[in-house]
């Protein structure tokens, strides 16, 4: 059995004067993740607290939020000390960074080793737009830590293809950083990570940011949880862990990365495989070769 410790740092977002105040709570959150979890992951641009940092922050509008991106290095440098004195594979998030004359969604994975890889978001939720977001066009599965793992930054859930090409190119983790905020948006998402477990027999890792700050920064709404297909190897609704509703704090699971390819053989749906199988039956109705096509 090849088992896999999770932990999910649910991160109530608040004002944060200095990165050193930001930092102190990211702090609080590592203390409390087992020495032993494989994975740690931080919820989607739960970085916006910073922006309260700057002089006449309680005048500013979602379109400031891309001031955040001054704080880039200083994020990316925490992370790093993080993963490499904990010896842990850290998915830090999402953080709104500046690339050239745009603004990216980025999402980043942290090696043991301090050096990191990177996720610009797909698909930006419509109230990115906003922030003056653009969007990435590259999907990848990463061998990083004792599994394959992917990343679909919170509106990518809601899109199958991603989740779908991820697990086709061999991914048994997506992990999914969310800030979503209001709790039709948390419900969007969570039931579309549980679907996309079923769909694709692998396990899903849903991490929001949560809390109420204050303008000008958004509410955030949800609870963390890692999630499994639904089948006799887990439990009957697929939760592996779960947090509580809106509150800072850290849930930690254990997964069988084996059990997924022997469910994915005489699971009661093999869904999986029977997706891939029966494609020609897709194929042969127009509107299903022409959404394809665009």
């Amino acid at each position: 059995m090849r088992k896999v410790t999770i932990s999910a740092c649910q991160f109530r977002v608040e004002r944060a004067p200095s990165f050193d105040a930001f930092k102190q709570q990211v702090t609080e959150l590592m203390d409390q993740v087992p020495p032993q979890s494989d994975y740690v992951i931080f919820p989607e641009l739960f970085t916006v607290g910073l922006l309260t940092s700057f002089e006449g922050s309680d005048a500013y509008s979602a379109a400031d939020l891309v001031k955040i991106d001054q704080y880039t290095e200083d994020y990316k440098h925490l992370f790093g000390r993080l993963a490499k004195d904990r010896q842990q594979v850290i998915i830090a998030g999402s953080h709104l960074e500046r690339r050239g004359d745009k603004y990216y969604n980025i999402a980043y994975i942290f090696k043991p080793d301090g050096t990191y890889v990177e996720h610009k978001k797909t698909h930006i939720f419509p109230a990115e737009a906003n922030w003056q977001t653009s969007e990435g066009d590259e999907l990848q599965v990463y061998d990083i830590g004792p599994a394959k793992i992917a990343l679909a930054v919170c509106y990518e859930a809601e899109i199958p293809e991603i989740s779908r090409i991820h697990s086709i190119n061999g991914a048994e983790i997506i992990f999914c950083p969310s800030y979503t905020f209001t709790e039709y948006g948390f419900w969007r998402v969570r039931h579309c990570a549980q679907a996309r477990c079923i769909e694709n027999q692998v396990y899903f890792v849903h991490c929001p940011t949560v809390g109420e700050p204050g303008s000008p920064l958004p509410n955030g709404f949800g609870r963390a949880s890692i999630l499994s297909p639904c089948d006799t190897a887990w439990s009957p609704d697929g939760v592996v862990a779960e947090a509580e509703t809106n509150v800072n704090m850290v849930v930690t699971g254990v997964v069988d990365l084996d059990e997924l390819y022997v469910n994915r053989k005489t699971g009661a749906a093999t869904t999986f495989v029977d997706r891939t199988r029966r494609e020609n039956v897709y194929t042969r109705y127009e509107p299903y070769k022409s959404y394809n096509r665009k």
